[in-house]
């Protein structure tokens, strides 16, 4: 057994926050040997939050080739700032060792990826 396994999900539930390469590192390196409850709902919380995210910024990217492109900034700057928002609120959430749900997405990523 690794020594990871002894903070109970935490590690996994905080590298997880990091880029969808942090995702699966905590998913390879920390979940799949040591299964926790508060990995898991860390690791579901962020999978959904890096989907979103990644979906959202090209579609507002795609507002940016308009010919009023400055309408386009403001909203991909106003959506940046959102999802940096919900992103620390859960990433105090795994600091803290807490299932905290982050805003938005939190209780449907647990439903969505209930196999993880």
């Amino acid at each position: 057994m690794n020594d990871f396994s002894k903070d109970d999900g935490k590690l996994a539930g905080i590298v997880s926050y990091f880029t969808i390469i942090g995702w699966l590192i905590a998913y390879f390196a920390f979940y799949q040997n040591s299964k926790s409850y508060l990995s898991g709902y860390q690791l579901r919380q962020t999978l959904l939050f890096h989907i979103v995210s990644t979906i959202i910024y090209y579609a507002v990217g795609a507002f940016l080739v308009t010919p009023d492109a400055s309408f386009g900034i403001t909203i991909f700057w106003l959506i940046r700032v959102a999802l940096f928002i919900i992103w620390i609120i859960g990433l105090l959430g795994a600091l803290q060792g807490e299932r905290k749900p982050m805003p938005l997405i939190g209780e449907r990523a647990q439903s969505m990826f209930s196999g993880i």
